[in-house]
This record gives structure tokens, sequence and C-alpha cells, in this order.
């Protein structure tokens, strides 16, 4: 478990940089440059991911089993899943609807994946991970919409946005869902996303 937290708190920590102290990470980035930033940001990054993959492989070797969750959170929890996989497409495809209005698509679906696990998994490691990420989605969120705020920045008319890359958007997410809970989540996690 001491993995795990360390990589979160070293993942989750540089992600929360400009949650917390966004006029010194930009002050950084004016001193250091943006480069060398970027650099420094994504060595941290991939530490910290690292050492989460690691550490929830190790903890979920020794399960400590906080509650069972019904069966029926499964398929709540692929509902949510298939939500959070439209708005992180949702961040890539441009002149999408979802983006246009939220802005901040990316997060709402680290928000969304993070709830799906918390509520189809009962240990504690899932609680830590899944909570951690839950938190770290709420704060940030709250923190973009604020600099949206600050700079005046509303959501965008629906004549921004197109319908092909409404689509797009929704084609990619559901099929990028499909692949992973058909396929990836039980080659990458070793677990169904179902139970089967």
């Amino acid at each position: 478990m001491t993995l795990l937290v360390l990589g979160l708190v070293l993942f989750l920590g540089v992600h929360s940089v400009r949650v917390v102290a966004d006029r010194w990470r930009s002050a950084t980035i004016a001193r250091l440059g943006e480069g060398p930033w970027k650099g420094a940001y994504s060595l941290v990054s991939l530490a910290g991911l690292a050492l989460v993959v690691w550490g929830y492989g190790l903890a979920r070797q020794d399960p400590v089993l906080l509650w069972t969750p019904p069966v029926a959170m499964r398929h709540l929890a692929s509902l949510l899943v298939l939500l959070a996989f439209v708005l992180l497409a949702a961040a890539y495809v441009p002149r999408n609807h979802i983006k246009n209005r939220l802005r901040h698509p990316m997060v709402l679906g680290v928000k969304l994946w993070a709830l799906a696990h918390l509520l189809s998994n009962g240990n504690l490691a899932d609680v830590v991970l899944f909570g951690s990420f839950l938190v770290w989605a709420v704060l940030s969120f709250r923190a973009a919409r604020q600099r949206d705020d600050a700079a005046a920045l509303a959501p965008g008319p629906l004549r921004h946005s197109s319908l092909r890359a409404n689509a797009i958007t929704g084609a990619l997410g559901v099929a990028a869902w499909a692949g992973f809970a058909v396929w990836g989540h039980s080659a990458w996690i070793g677990v169904s996303p179902w139970g089967v």
C-alpha cells in the first residue's frame, strides 16, 4: 500500500500544482522555460504512474475487503465508464458540443471513472486509488471553473460546435469503451468489468 500511496502523491501532486499553486507554477515556467517545466512534469508524472500501477498490483495480491458491492453496481459502473470515455473523446475532438459547453470534459471523465470504480469495488486499495482520483477530479474541476470565471470565459454557444464533431466524439467514445470493456480491461488489468 505504501508504493500506491507514494505513487498517488507524486502523480496527483504534480497534477494538482495548478489547483493549489497556480501563481508559483506560472512563475516557475517563466523562470525555467516551458520545455524544462514540461520535461520535469512528465518525469514526475511517469514515475508516479509507475508506482501507482506497481503499488496497486501489489495491494491486489493481499486485498483488504471493506464491503461487497451488489452485482448491479458493475452494470452501473459500466454505464458511467461509457460516459467517461465519451467525455475523454470530447477533450480531443475539436468543435464538439460537449467540450464547448463543459470546457473540461477530461476532468469530468476522470470523476465519472473514479466514481464508477468506487461503486463497484470494495477493497481498501480500490478506495485509496479511486477515492484519491475522485477527490482530485472534484478539486481540479472546481479550480478550472474558477479560472474560467476569472478570465470571463462562458460556455460557447451551440453554433460553435458541429454535428459531425459531435458524432465523431460519440463514436470514438463508444468504440474506445467497447474495446476496453471487451478486451483491454481483462488484458491489462486482469479483471473482467462484468466479472465473467
